[in-house]
């Protein structure tokens, strides 16, 4: 993984939702490195809203995705505030 990569969490876990992020959002990677095989990660919301978190996320716990779409994100967010 790069730089600018888009990428989608494939597992929910605590220390992610903590953050706002649960399994199935996109995000893309902040940074061009790799610190002890975590990924800095930005999780948009679509048009003008604020992020929902940029955060750490473990290499084995994304996987790259060809586009990234931030409604998937809003949609995912909306069903755990509830």
């Amino acid at each position: 993984m790069k730089e600018m990569d888009c990428v989608e969490v494939i597992t929910e876990k605590e220390c992610y939702t903590k953050e706002g992020v649960h399994k199935g959002m996109q995000g893309w990677i902040c940074l061009n490195d790799c610190t002890n095989g975590y990924w800095l990660v930005c999780f948009p919301q679509y048009g003008e809203k604020d992020n929902i978190a940029t955060t750490s996320i473990h290499e084995e716990d994304i996987k790259n995705i060809p586009r990234m779409d931030a409604r998937v994100n809003e949609r995912i967010k909306a069903q755990f505030e509830k």
